[in-house]
């Protein structure tokens, strides 16, 4: 239902999953498992898998915590979108790499699911995209020493808010790992 024209394609974003981001996620292993299982179910269906690089101060680029994890090699002709913002759209050639591959449905996976994750799925959303989040393939670190809710509370919240999400001619969701259907 994507109200971009000409734009029939899934892609499959990857977003933050670096060493420095994920080391005291919730769930680390697990959601990077199930991101690992879209990762090669994209291939296989020869849907677009972009994946999205922060850096800042705290994250140096070219640094070992800016470097993704191990566990999710990238592929040689799969794009890397480098950025600065929380939202993986903000000063990036993001757009055009969608474009490119006639993308108008984005499915999300990665971290931080109250930084990162939920700029990018509002900001994809407000640029005419449908935006389906996996909801046990993203996380986010402990942050209840700062007044955040524990976070397993601020994955399902986000969860239960993005499957209702809609807008006219742009259609959220959420779904599990085991559920994703690109097509």
């Amino acid at each position: 239902m994507t109200t971009l024209p000409d734009r029939p394609n899934a892609a499959l974003l990857v977003i933050d999953v670096q060493n420095g981001v994920v080391a005291d996620a919730h769930d680390r292993d697990g959601v990077i498992a199930n991101i690992r299982t879209l990762v090669d179910k994209a291939r296989a269906e020869d849907v677009p898998v972009v994946w999205v690089q922060h850096s800042d101060e705290g994250l140096p680029r070219d640094s070992d915590a800016w470097r993704y994890v191990p566990e999710l090699p990238h592929g040689e002709s799969e794009p890397v979108v480098h950025k600065n913002y929380g939202d993986s759209f903000e000063g990036t050639d993001l757009e055009a790499v969608l474009a490119e591959r006639g993308v108008g449905r984005v499915v999300v996976t990665g971290a931080q699911t109250d930084a990162c994750i939920r700029a990018t799925i509002h900001g994809a959303m407000v640029r005419g995209y449908d935006v389906t989040l996996v909801g046990d393939a993203h996380t986010t670190e402990d942050l209840t020493k700062y007044g955040a809710p524990p976070p397993d509370q601020v994955i399902a919240h986000t969860n239960l808010y993005w499957k209702y999400q809609n807008a006219p001619g742009r259609q959220g969701g959420t779904v599990d790992t085991a559920d994703v259907a690109f097509a």
